[in-house]
């Protein structure tokens, strides 16, 4: 970016960690902030900015989510397989966008899990830089001992339906799906490679958009179905910043697909939109009273023969 013209004193790289973050957020002359990563830190964020003396400093965040698919009965079987193993479990997980909830209409539940867990069970562990790699380690050891105990967790009041196989070394974490007895059995978001799945009727869609509304978090959102009176249901009623139907849920492309949410998931206009600039302005509006000068009015309202 320095090569491209921005100046090097203008942008500027500090690795680090929460430490670096906090000094950016507290400093003085801070003018604005913009965040990537958990609703939590962001929440920090906002509470520090609040805090300081002068001006209202604003923050932009693009957050977390605890992101559902719905699938009924007419959803395509080995479509919904595919997309939810590339949805929950590539990148170890570890989007923003993954999947963490599945919505599997009862009817076709059982079916469709033995599908999706066959899958999983293909998936490739191991070194990242291989093109044979399907999921790569977790980001550190702090992030694999959080997914350890929820699974410890879930063991206890809930079913376990899988749980791969991992490398010797390393800080990997095996594709797990759980099924849950209640969507309300998740109460946040887990960042990895972890697909809980809750059953519901053909005649309970009204609850499962209620369920989804009520975690608060709006960053996306997928549906398999055929029926469009069903999709545009589910759209029209779930306030979702990114929203895919009949495919996978990660990989907005940059330019076409602009990504962010709302509520407990983002702040407003999304990355790669065209108002997302906007964001980073501010406006200033200059009214000049011309005949205040000495002016004459009429002279200048008359246009050009």
């Amino acid at each position: 970016m320095h090569q491209a013209g921005i100046p090097a004193d203008v942008l500027m790289l500090l690795p680090g960690g929460p430490e670096i973050g906090a000094a950016i957020s507290a400093h003085p002359q801070l003018g604005g902030l913009a965040f990537t990563g958990s609703t939590g830190t962001a929440q920090a964020i906002n509470r520090t900015l609040a805090a300081k003396n002068g001006p209202i400093v604003p923050l932009i965040a693009e957050t977390g989510g605890i992101n559902a698919m719905i699938v009924d009965a007419t959803a395509l079987a080995e479509q919904v397989a595919d997309d939810v193993v590339m949805s929950a479990f590539r990148s170890a997980g570890q989007r923003c966008s993954a999947l963490r909830i599945l919505y599997l209409q009862e009817d076709i539940a059982d079916g469709m899990l033995d599908m999706i867990e066959g899958a999983a069970r293909e998936l490739n562990l191991g070194n990242p830089a291989l093109t044979t790699t399907d999921v790569g380690p977790v980001i550190d050891e702090k992030q694999k001992a959080m997914l350890e105990g929820h699974v410890a967790e879930m063991h206890e009041g809930q079913k376990v339906r899988y749980a791969g196989t991992v490398p010797n070394t390393g800080n990997f974490f095996a594709p797990h799906i759980i099924e849950l007895d209640r969507p309300e059995a998740l109460t946040k978001e887990v960042f990895g490679p972890v697909l809980h799945v809750v059953r519901w009727k053909a005649k309970d869609l009204g609850r499962v958009i209620e369920s989804i509304a009520a975690t608060g978090y709006g960053l996306t959102l997928g549906v398999h179905s055929r029926i469009e009176s069903t999709i545009r249901a589910v759209t029209e009623a779930l306030d979702t910043g990114n929203v895919y139907i009949n495919r996978n849920m990660i990989g907005a492309v940059v330019g076409t697909q602009p990504f962010g949410g709302s509520g407990l998931s983002g702040t407003g206009f999304k990355a790669g939109g065209p108002a997302y600039l906007m964001r980073f302005a501010v406006e200033q509006v200059i009214s000049v009273n011309t005949a205040a000068a000495g002016g004459n009015a009429s002279l200048i309202a008359i246009g050009e023969g």
